[in-house]
């Protein structure tokens, strides 16, 4: 662990997965999943967010660089969202073996969402058809932008939400058959008639110790907050803000080889506040308190090619999805809604 008042950075080494793709005008909501011959990344793309023509792209990280993105998933006339990669325990995941899931939302209206998975058992490299992962449900099971993980007694647990009209909810999806069937969680408290906004979805999950399982969420607070369970992930804390500013944008959540856990967010505290910058902060104490830790992005002013436009979007890095990989983490995210950026970061600490 780092001592008190030691530096605490990371180096950040940057690359497009996807920029200027003619096949899709936008693209938003990556996900990213560590295997050993590099990550694999998906996102969704089409014309513009929400509309019918909207599909899962996915890429691959080759020795020359990403690979030529391919579309994974796609039901004509049928906008899709926020796709999730999950490679289950136990299973070898060297090129071409290797078991791995993909989640993604579909349906026009939020509310309405249907969650479908496909899998494959080449590491990535076919797919099955898409199967609907509870049948019937209507609003979102399964995990909602962030990964699965698995739990120290092998059940899976998937951070979900769902997303009204007038409030919003956040709890886990249990399975303990492998993905087969999945048990709903309670959803974590919250007071609709005094928190600000409607509410928290999208969490992020860790486990500190057997059945002691964490979330950070998104929130409308303008705060990233907390919520905890002693459960394994089937009752939880009422939800709390955290030290963290929360645009009320998309976060993520990776722990490092030494424990330490590093959340990828905007650190914006106003709800629906600009996407910018793309920050990483660091926790030596279990995510009770935060330091910063690295910059991604800032608004055109790390690098990038070209400057920012007029428009929100032209400002925009969001939506991170993390992962530990090695020594560090691989982090993928939406560059300004026309590509999908990746970073690795791995401790200076002194």
């Amino acid at each position: 662990m780092t001592e008190p008042g030691a530096r605490v950075g990371a180096r950040v080494e940057r690359e497009f997965v996807v920029r200027g793709d003619p096949r899709f005008a936008a693209c938003h909501a990556s996900t990213v999943l560590a295997l050993p011959d590099g990550p694999l990344a998906a996102w969704f793309g089409g014309s513009r967010e929400g509309a019918d023509d909207v599909a899962i792209w996915l890429s691959r990280r080759t020795p020359d660089g990403w690979s030529r993105p391919e579309r994974v998933a796609g039901e004509d006339g049928l906008p899709h969202w926020n796709p999730v990669l999950f490679a289950p325990p136990g299973t070898d995941v060297a090129p071409g073996s290797g078991e791995v899931w993909l989640f993604y939302k579909v349906g026009r209206q939020i509310p309405a969402w249907r969650t479908r998975v496909i899998v494959s058992g080449d590491g990535g490299c076919t797919w099955s058809e898409p199967r609907e992962l509870v049948p019937g449900d209507e609003g979102g099971r399964g995990p909602v932008k962030n990964k699965p993980i698995v739990l120290a007694d092998g059940g899976w647990l998937a951070p979900a939400s769902v997303e009204r009209t007038d409030s919003w909810d956040a709890f886990a999806d249990l399975s303990y058959d492998g993905g087969r069937s999945w048990q709903r969680g309670e959803y974590v408290p919250v007071d609709h008639a005094t928190f600000p906004g409607k509410g928290i979805i999208q969490p992020t999950v860790w486990e500190s110790a057997p059945g002691q399982v964490h979330m950070l969420v998104r929130s409308s607070s303008g705060w990233v907050c907390r919520s905890d369970s002693a459960d394994g992930g089937r009752t939880w804390s009422p939800a709390a803000p955290t030290t963290l500013p929360n645009n009320n944008s998309g976060i993520d959540l990776a722990p490092l080889p030494d424990g330490r856990l590093v959340c990828v967010h905007n650190p914006a505290g106003r709800s629906w506040g600009a996407r910018t910058p793309l920050t990483a902060a660091i926790s030596a104490d279990n995510g009770h308190t935060w330091r910063h830790w690295a910059t991604l992005e800032d608004a055109g002013a790390t690098g990038d090619p070209g400057e920012p436009g007029p428009n929100v979007e032209d400002h925009e890095f969001s939506y991170p999805a993390a992962v530990t990989d090695g020594a560090g983490i691989t982090v993928t995210y939406t560059w300004r809604r026309r590509g999908i950026r990746s970073a690795r970061l791995t401790p200076q600490d002194a």
